[in-house]
């Protein structure tokens, strides 16, 4: 089971996107992020996945994330988001994704982490753990069928 690690960032100036950053790298585990925005704008839950786990878990997954009918957040009529710039944090762009509600995060021309929803992320995770979970290598498999034949048939203990 993973680590859950929870952080507040208030306006995510540069060096509070490195920290957050830093801290997902770190635990090797995605990092709940609730960003509180300057200027009006609704505070923002979403979970910082590193690039490297947030391939694995696509690798595994038997299918994308269902996307629902309904309009994002904020969206009026479901007429699509509104093209945003991309936002830059120091070392760090920003770019929001037009469909769903991805945002890349990219460091020197390299998309290091995503911002995902909550429910995104939770839902790649688990699909890709399931189907991991029943997946073995041949190497894996002739190993674990071995195993089996040593040993004693049940009830012969």
């Amino acid at each position: 089971m993973g680590i859950q690690v929870d952080v507040v960032a208030a306006y995510p100036v540069d060096d509070e996107m490195e920290r957050v950053l830093g801290l997902a790298e770190a635990v090797g585990e995605p990092v709940t992020v609730t960003f509180m925005w300057e200027g009006g704008r609704p505070a923002e839950r979403a979970v910082l996945v590193p690039a490297a786990t947030l391939a694995l878990w696509e690798h595994w997954a038997p299918a994308a994330y269902p996307r629902h009918e309904a309009p994002d957040e904020g969206e009026s009529g479901g007429e699509g988001r509104v093209l945003a710039h991309p936002e830059e944090f120091g070392p760090f762009t920003l770019f929001r994704r037009r469909v769903g509600r991805r945002t890349a995060v990219v460091r020197a021309g390299v998309v290091v982490a995503e911002l995902l929803p909550p429910e995104e992320a939770h839902w790649l995770k688990e699909r890709a753990r399931d189907v991991r979970q029943g997946f073995m290598d041949p190497k894996q498999k002739a190993a674990f069928e071995e195993f089996l034949a040593r040993q004693p048939p049940v009830g012969e203990q």
